[in-house]
């Protein structure tokens, strides 16, 4: 099979597994049910504050992705002959991560360390999406939730970036801006259907409820998949 395809698979599978993640979700639940609390009759706010909140992410993930490339370039020119140890880590980083959202499937606990944002974080971040009032505040706010996104969405993102250090930031950036864009595409698709009216807020809040075990073990089996597969150097 052709690098590039292998390629494709595994950033694909990488973003699948930070997209698979109840925190966005549920931050996205929270500024849409802001918006409509203070903009009961103009539902076309729905729609630029979702894809505004949503482009704030986005910005945030690619600023980090970034600054990770480059760092993994610079320690692997450090490393040399010893970056193998570093590639090891992390595939068994990603195996652990993957183990601990499989275990969130059968004794799940909300902010769990490693698969969700911890608790103490949740209050924060609920107060700053709270003070959404346009769609430029609302870029600016998910460019900030990012760093309280962080840790339950970084090692997807850490992996994604080290396996893309090889080919130098120039040949990285279509890469990352492509893993970036599968990551907040739940985040797009909730915005539509919510504004077109199929559904509404709760509807979806209570989904992610119902479903974040699955998520969760969805999530899991990819991540354990690929820190196998990056162990046994089949990517």
């Amino acid at each position: 099979m052709p690098a590039d395809v292998l390629t494709l698979g595994k950033i694909t599978t990488l973003a699948l597994v930070n997209s698979a993640n109840p925190c966005q979700i549920a931050m996205l639940i929270l500024a849409l049910i802001t918006i409509l609390t203070q903009n009961k009759e103009k539902r076309e706010k729905i729609l630029f504050v979702g894809f505004s909140f949503t482009f704030g992410v986005f910005a945030g993930y690619l600023f980090y992705s970034v600054i990770l490339v480059q760092l993994f370039q610079t320690l692997a020119v450090a490393l040399k002959g010893k970056s193998i140890y570093l590639r090891n880590g992390f595939a068994i980083l990603a195996m652990s991560i993957g183990a601990l959202k499989i275990k969130d499937y059968f004794m799940y606990k909300p902010g769990n360390p490693g698969t969700e944002m911890p608790m103490l974080l949740r209050p924060r971040a609920k107060i700053i999406i709270q003070k959404i009032t346009s769609p430029l505040g609302a870029f600016f706010i998910g460019l900030v939730i990012t760093l309280f996104l962080a840790p339950c969405t970084m090692a997807p993102l850490l992996v994604a970036s080290e396996l893309l250090s090889k080919i130098g930031l120039l040949g990285a950036m279509p890469w990352l801006l492509y893993f970036n864009f599968i990551v907040v595409l739940p985040l797009l698709i909730i915005t539509l259907i919510i504004y077109k009216g199929f559904t509404n807020i709760e509807n979806v809040s209570q989904w992610k409820e119902k479903n974040i075990k699955k998520l969760h073990l969805f999530a899991g089996i990819l991540f354990f998949i690929v820190g196998l597969t990056m162990l046994l150097r089949w990517i």
